[in-house]
């Protein structure tokens, strides 16, 4: 890259200031796939490709990077835990198996709709659904294009740990104070994105609720190609339900010996209240 106000910017900085740039700029899908072709043919950064389509401005590609050089942005980056395996060893049984549900859900994607975004449900507590999260946010990442991991299990949330990240702003505190969510980057991974659970809130249901999350979820479906969000487990809360209704598309996790028969159905039973697409069904050995 070596035109304008772009030159020496590393991949890692063109990547979070497309997504600023689309955020900023509230380009339309029609919009971002003509820049985006633009970008191909001519072989420039996105940032440039609006710049010569005439969908930006210079004005609009330096208020895009100031968003995402604030000092919200400018975070420690979150470090993958030993327990993520796809992160160390792709050549892993695990690992390998976790690729094939990426490619699996890839075609079960509606390519006229934006980000392939999926919640993961479960019946109850224990049986892995966190750490497959992580794993397929990881997996489409290494794919090489803009993905968000998203904590919305607020009552036992595991995603910090995992990245042995901070988790004192995740999502319930930019829920509860309508700010914009804290996303941290990722070591090693630099078109990945963290947003953590936050503090345990009082009202998980009712922040899961809340409108401004609602705009959340559409701003991240308009903003990223990837976006996996951890849930608490459905039977014993409603908060996953709830984000099922927004997200649409959710995947079903349960482990060998240990999730009862009668647990997953009263789960079907009640994800069916939100007319949500269930891409199909992970059982866990371990």
């Amino acid at each position: 890259m070596n035109a304008g106000n772009d030159h020496d910017i590393t991949d890692d900085e063109e990547v979070s200031l497309r997504v600023a740039l689309i955020r900023c700029s509230a380009l339309s899908e029609e919009a971002i796939a003509k820049i985006s072709h633009a970008a191909r043919v001519l072989d420039v950064s996105f940032s440039e490709a609006a710049l010569s389509t005439g969908f930006v401005s210079q004005e609009d590609v330096d208020y895009a990077r100031q968003s995402y050089q604030s000092p919200t942005a400018r975070t420690a980056k979150a470090r993958p835990s030993a327990e993520l395996l796809l992160s160390r060893n792709p050549f892993d049984v695990r690992s390998e198996k976790v690729l094939a549900l990426r490619t699996e859900l890839l075609l079960r994607h509606d390519s006229d709709s934006r980000a392939n975004m999926v919640a993961l449900v479960s019946p109850s507590a224990g049986e892995g659904r966190s750490r497959l999260c992580a794993e397929l946010a990881l997996s489409f990442a290494q794919l090489g294009h803009p993905t968000l991991l998203v904590d919305a299990d607020f009552r036992n949330p595991r995603q910090h740990l995992l990245f042995e990240a901070e988790n004192e702003n995740g999502l319930s505190r930019a829920i509860s104070k309508r700010e914009s969510p804290h996303l941290q980057p990722i070591e090693n991974m630099p078109n990945m994105w963290l947003l953590t659970s936050g503090p345990k809130p009082l009202n998980p249901l009712e922040l899961l609720s809340d409108s401004h999350f609602e705009r959340m979820v559409r701003d991240w479906r308009n903003n990223y190609e990837f976006v996996v969000i951890d849930t608490s487990p459905v039977n014993p809360y409603s908060d996953g339900l709830a984000v099922a209704t927004l997200v649409g598309r959710v995947l079903v996790v349960s482990r060998a010996n240990h999730t009862r028969f009668r647990q997953q159905r009263e789960m079907l039973r009640k994800l069916a209240v939100t007319r949500s697409q269930i891409l199909g069904a992970v059982i866990n050995y371990f």
